[in-house]
């Protein structure tokens, strides 16, 4: 056997015994010392119900919608009035863009606008061919042409960097299915 071959199977013996494996419910990441939590390779798991001790419905075990929700709750104290849906429903897309979405208690603006999402903001995603429910998480850094999202019930990938595009002092994440971001009222 030759010694290119051998350091192969080496390192692929070496890789066999490492443990990659992730428990759903384990802790991947934190932002704001908020943890996200994985829940398994299929977005669609369901573990249960998350309530607070005061009974206020943070949605469903690990999924994205829990994550941000949560976020708001522990980092604002904020509560949505209306705190059931899915992750595209976080977004009201009948609203003009800049107002007030009385269902989440949050200003709401559209993906294309003047002004560049903030550290902090929510992140919607409208559903897609492969995922009907949406998508969403917490804008953790925002750069020149860049913004970072930190998110759950994404596999093991709690961050992700997305391309800021400015054109003419107009701002839009260049992701798929982006619908806007959701800020705390100031």
């Amino acid at each position: 056997m030759n010694k290119h071959l051998y350091s192969l199977l080496i390192g692929f013996t070496f890789l066999s015994f490492t443990s990659f494996n992730y428990e759903v419910g384990q802790v991947l990441d934190r932002y704001y010392d908020v943890p996200v939590y994985y829940n398994g390779n299929n977005f669609r798991n369901v573990i249960g119900r998350n309530l607070t001790t005061d009974g206020y419905n943070l949605g469903l075990k690990y999924q994205c919608v829990e994550y941000v929700k949560r976020f708001y709750y522990e980092v604002h104290n904020h509560k949505m009035p209306n705190s059931y849906g899915h992750a595209k429903e976080l977004f009201d897309q009948s609203l003009d863009d800049v107002a007030f979405n009385s269902e989440r208690g949050l200003m709401q603006y559209r993906n294309t606008r003047y002004e560049k999402p903030q550290e902090g903001d929510m992140l919607v995603y409208g559903k897609s061919p492969n995922n009907p429910f949406g998508h969403t998480g917490i804008i953790c850094e925002v750069g020149t042409n860049h913004v970072i999202l930190i998110q759950q019930n994404h596999g093991v990938k709690t961050r992700q960097k997305l391309t800021l595009a400015e054109f003419q002092g107009i701002y839009t994440i260049a992701d798929y299915d982006v619908l806007g971001w959701l800020r705390f009222p100031e």
